[in-house]
């Protein structure tokens, strides 16, 4: 409880109950005897030190099929979640709120509307943290600045948040952020700087609009803190971005994008069609791919690069043969290529879409996602063997063990390996009988 910047030797120190006001404690350092109460005071734009950062090497597990498995984000890292109004934003941040593997969630409600802060008050005292079965509220710190309060107070939220994980991180806890959203902090910074008459730069938001984000996002990191034990926290920051007519062309989202380095692309047109995580597979990223390689290979499988490779590659070709089919049509395609179309199918209705409803789909483990991403590459790898040797995607389509795929999110964690062998052993039976017919 000494604050930073205070060192030196004990007077005093006393025990029983005290307000957070109260001297518990006083201390004789070189400049004076220091009064110690349970309170810390600290400015909120002044990130604390840290002994030092860490490399991102170990995944932020949420539990979503399209995060964990294709964009990954790594704990302490920073993410940018930009999207047009209705795409999802806040619904994506609601599951990492209630499914992150961190210690610690801080929301910070900035400018949004005040039912989305009554959502969580209501539903997250009811959800059970699965880590420690206690109500999720106990480990949820909301910041709750609404549409209709002070412009100023608005400016502060951000800044409100981000120190109180850092004093969190400080005592050895990961923390996940969630800032929702960072446009109506950006324009609570252009209203300022109006009033304050500086110069404005583009589409009227403060000039120094650039350093401000780079600065908030710069206080996130797996960093060594100081104290004894050694001791280390993170903090990983999760921004939605609300751009006018989601154009991401504009000041706000361009400068994210440029500090950040995951970029969850949502797509109102996914959204609409009731597909969640409305996570665009084509447009997203995540520059911690490379370095969180080791750590899915080691903990989760071996085959995890490769399946990784395969899955994104079918997804990317997928997209190029829709333009051939809009052209000529799917009945004149190669029966090659309707396999490819087939499996990349699979991979978005059967894998990437989530429940956030169903009890068991709204959380899924990463044992569990190999396997399902398994079994549907396994299938895609078993029909092009068989196309090559003559038979129709018609008696394809028509194997039993196609709903088996589709039925593979109502498993629960526990019976998935025996449904996964039972699985793999019915397309292997299947597509064998569909070669004998020939």
């Amino acid at each position: 409880m000494v604050p930073w910047g205070v060192s030196g030797e004990i007077m005093e120190i006393s025990s029983g109950s005290f307000t957070i006001l109260e001297t518990v404690a006083r201390i004789k350092g070189p400049s004076g005897i220091v009064d110690i109460s349970l309170r810390q005071e600290w400015p909120v734009r002044t990130s604390r030190r840290v002994q030092g950062k860490l490399p991102p090497l170990i995944p932020l597990i949420t539990g979503q099929r399209v995060i964990d498995s294709l964009f990954p984000v790594a704990k302490g890292g920073t993410v940018a979640v930009p999207g047009p109004f209705g795409s999802g934003k806040t619904v994506v941040q609601h599951q990492l709120s209630k499914w992150a593997d961190s210690d610690i969630v801080v929301y910070v409600g900035c400018g949004e509307r005040g039912n989305e802060m009554t959502e969580i008050l209501t539903t997250f005292p009811e959800l059970q943290d699965p880590k420690s079965g206690k109500p999720l509220m106990e480990r949820t710190i909301l910041i709750a600045n609404t549409s209709n309060m002070p412009v100023a107070a608005r400016e502060a939220s951000i800044y409100t948040g981000i120190t109180i994980a850092e004093y969190y991180r400080d005592m050895g806890y990961g923390i996940a952020l969630m800032a929702d959203s960072t446009s109506r902090w950006a324009e609570a910074l252009r209203e300022i700087s109006g009033r304050l008459e500086e110069m404005p730069g583009e589409e009227g938001y403060p000039a120094y609009l650039g350093r401000r984000l780079s600065e908030f996002y710069e206080r996130s990191g797996n960093s060594k803190v100081f104290g004894t034990p050694e001791r280390i926290g993170s903090i990983t920051i999760v921004g939605a971005v609300s751009p006018p007519g989601g154009d991401i062309s504009e000041p706000v989202s361009q400068n994210t994008l440029r500090v950040t380095r995951v970029f969850w692309a949502l797509d109102s047109s996914l959204a609409s069609r009731r597909h969640f995580p409305s996570i665009n597979w084509l447009n997203s990223y995540s520059l911690y791919q490379s370095e969180l390689l080791p750590w899915f290979s080691k903990n989760v499988s071996e085959k995890w690069p490769e399946i990784y490779r395969n899955s994104m590659s079918i997804l990317q070709k997928e997209s190029e043969l829709q333009e051939v089919v809009q052209l000529v049509g799917y009945d004149a395609l190669p029966d090659r290529e309707k396999v490819v179309l087939d499996t990349a199918r699979m991979i978005r209705e059967d894998f990437l879409q989530q429940s956030a409803f169903d009890e068991i789909d709204q959380f899924c483990s990463m044992q569990k996602q190999y396997m399902m991403l398994q079994s549907i590459l396994h299938l895609g790898e078993k029909e092009d063997e068989a196309v090559l040797k003559g038979a129709s995607m018609n008696s394809i389509q028509q194997m039993k063990c196609r709903n088996m795929i589709s039925r593979m999110k109502e498993v629960k964690d526990s019976d998935f390996q025996k449904y996964h062998d039972e699985l793999r052993e019915a397309i292997d039976t299947e597509i064998t009988d569909v070669l004998r017919r020939l």
